[in-house]
């Protein structure tokens, strides 16, 4: 998939007009396609299920326009056939390597941290307490969290992942400046 393709309203509009005529129907038949891909990709041991749901959603939101016309049946079934492929190529990935923890004091991790905090100061007051609250919680009280938080800035869960990973990678790349900086 083009990693540049971003889920537009217009997009999603479509996604929700092949659900359903019904948009409120519509919505409800995404959160329970939504929510049943995490779950299937959670059972099967990923350890990112929400973003291989995501991934799932965005393929079939992009085929929509070579698809929509001639689909018969429940869509969600489709939704479940890329999600099989979208599972193949995250089991074809390298694993990551573990991440050992720290030596008891690394001066490193100091610095980072302190890059961290000037990185942060140097964010809007908006987008400082999106990206804080955006990573506040865990398991069902982080997605019933950031449900409300899309609701309140008026947007779609999808933009706020989307809008919350933008400023987490630009917050990455100022703190990897900052260090190499320092390091110099």
């Amino acid at each position: 998939m083009n990693k540049n393709w971003v889920l537009t309203q217009d997009a999603f509009d479509a996604l929700l007009g092949w659900l359903d005529p019904n948009r409120d129907i519509a919505g409800q038949k995404y959160e329970d396609i939504r929510r049943r891909l995490v779950k299937i990709f959670s059972c099967r041991g990923c350890a990112e299920p929400e973003d291989l749901a995501d991934e799932t959603i965005n393929r079939v939101t992009t085929k929509l326009a070579t698809i929509e016309s001639g689909f018969v049946g429940n869509p969600s079934r489709y939704f479940y056939g890329v999600a099989n492929k979208v599972h193949l190529e995250y089991r074809r990935r390298k694993p990551s390597p573990e991440i050992q923890p720290p030596a008891a004091y690394d001066e490193s991790i100091e610095k980072e941290f302190e890059c961290l905090e000037r990185c942060m100061q140097k964010l809007t007051l908006e987008n400082r307490k999106l990206v804080v609250e955006y990573y506040q919680d865990e398991r069902q009280a982080k997605i019933d969290h950031r449900k409300r938080l899309a609701g309140q800035l008026g947007i779609a869960i999808n933009a706020l992942r989307i809008r919350a990973f933008r400023i987490r990678a630009s917050l990455q790349e100022c703190v990897r400046n900052c260090v190499h900086e320092g390091a110099v």
